[in-house]
């Protein structure tokens, strides 16, 4: 696979478009990597993106259905909870972070036997 550096706005598409393919593990990756200098720049940001670098790899661990596959589903998914509300805040990119998060909720809603304490 080739390996790409992806500015912030780039790789919030593509980590959409991957959540849209249940492309989970490739999504993650792909904000991981932008992910890496906003954390070593202490980026406002940083948080918000963490959270939804684990929110689509809360998905893979359910979709690859391993031991335990619903109890780590829900740990990790618990930094998407935790930073959620940073998109309200967002200064740049705003409408691709609330897509993002929005996308991430309709996962929840389509796993709702794992997710039962968070969806409403």
């Amino acid at each position: 696979m080739l390996k790409m550096n992806y500015d912030l706005e780039g790789a919030l598409k593509e980590y959409l478009y991957l959540l849209e393919k249940e492309a989970y593990f490739e999504a993650h990756e792909v904000l991981e990597e932008a992910w890496h200098p906003l954390r070593k720049a202490d980026h406002p940001l940083k948080n918000l993106v963490k959270g939804l670098i684990n929110g689509a790899i809360a998905f893979e661990h359910l979709k690859r259905g391993r031991k335990n596959a619903q109890q780590n589903a829900c740990k990790v998914m618990a930094s998407f909870e935790r930073y959620k509300y940073l998109s309200a805040q967002a200064t740049e990119h705003v409408l691709l972070f609330e897509k993002a998060c929005h996308s991430i909720e309709v996962l929840k809603k389509e796993n709702k036997g794992v997710f039962d304490v968070l969806v409403p």
